[in-house]
């Protein structure tokens, strides 16, 4: 794994909350106090990308705040993103503007302004605990945004959307990367950390409105990224086509072939297409629950209702037949 991960469990009682409490002092704050100190849980997992770091963490609710003398003896400045998945956060900056965000909220948030924020839990446990409070923290040199930084000013203290367009790829990733976290090697560090920055400058730049200012390769990795969610949403539509995805993305047919192609040498829109009904349908046949559905019923349902088509396509990519692989599948499981 790259990074390290934290644990009150692993910390003597009476120590858990100071132990937590450097941890996040060193990157986000300078006084935390938490009402529940004397029984303070918490967990983190801190991913080293290059420049970049992207931490995920769950903690009982707790009091921030970044003064001026914080600030002053600060050393690079950064930009903070935090992305909830449990719990509220409220955030109020020195100049007196304040933000709110819930689960799948998304905070932006700056090294050098001072601010308070208090982290508050939405779901008590059943126990008597105080509940919990959960998410994804990016944070970014601010010298590595490819934005003018007079624009970014205005999205500081702002909660961003995260249900479409970038900052819902952006959020999928830090999620997927944290899922991931225990796979990742050292090597592939440097790459991840660049797909973090093209997400979240590509967020930036759709809430400014200035993607225009983008580097090409930064726009195509995210159209690339936009398109492949895309079809993983609509793959069950027979009618998907690389022109029906061209035209839902407003580019043309030739223009989104060289994105494509850019971002996956050698792969097309269409092979990608098939490759990903072939999952789920593959996926679907070896799923017991779904032994009594026939086969081309698990292939129409996914976007390929020709029998004879599917399964020539299954046993090339598979070197099996469907009904082959569903009875060595389910036969195995039993």
């Amino acid at each position: 794994m790259i990074g390290m991960e934290f644990r009150t469990d692993d910390v003597p009682a009476d120590e858990r909350f100071d132990r937590w409490r450097e941890l996040i002092d060193r990157t986000r704050a300078n006084d935390t106090t938490s009402p529940h100190a004397a029984d303070f849980r918490a967990e983190m997992r801190v991913l080293e990308l290059g420049l970049i770091t992207v931490w995920r963490t769950s903690f009982s609710p707790a009091h921030f705040r970044r003064n001026a003398r914080r600030i002053r003896r600060g050393d690079a400045e950064y930009y903070h993103l935090s992305l909830l998945t449990e719990g509220g956060l409220t955030q109020v900056q020195e100049r007196g503007t304040s933000a709110t965000i819930g689960p799948r909220g998304l905070l932006v948030d700056s090294s050098w302004q001072a601010c308070e924020a208090l982290a508050h839990a939405t779901r008590l446990p059943a126990d008597g605990r105080p509940g919990t409070v959960a998410g994804v923290g990016v944070d970014l040199p601010r010298a590595l945004l490819p934005l003018p930084a007079r624009q970014v000013e205005g999205l500081l203290g702002r909660g961003l959307s995260v249900r479409n367009g970038p900052g819902a790829l952006l959020a999928e990733f830090l999620l997927g990367l944290d899922r991931q976290a225990v796979a990742l090697r050292p090597a592939d560090a440097p790459r991840l950390g660049e797909v973090t920055l093209g997400l979240v400058s590509a967020s930036f730049a759709h809430a400014l409105d200035t993607e225009d200012v983008l580097p090409a390769e930064t726009r195509h990795e995210v159209l690339a990224r936009q398109v492949r969610a895309f079809i993983q949403q609509h793959l069950r539509d027979v009618q998907l086509t690389p022109g029906t995805v061209a035209a839902a993305h407003h580019i043309s047919l030739s223009h989104l072939h060289r994105v494509f192609g850019e971002q996956s040498p050698g792969d097309t829109v269409a092979a990608w297409i098939r490759s990903q009904r072939l999952e789920r349908i593959r996926a679907d046949l070896a799923d017991p629950s779904l032994r009594t559905r026939p086969i081309h019923v698990l292939a129409a349902r996914w976007g390929m209702p020709r029998a004879s088509q599917f399964t020539r396509a299954f046993r090339a990519a598979y070197g099996i037949s469907p009904r082959d692989y569903r009875h060595q599948a389910l036969s195995g499981r039993r």
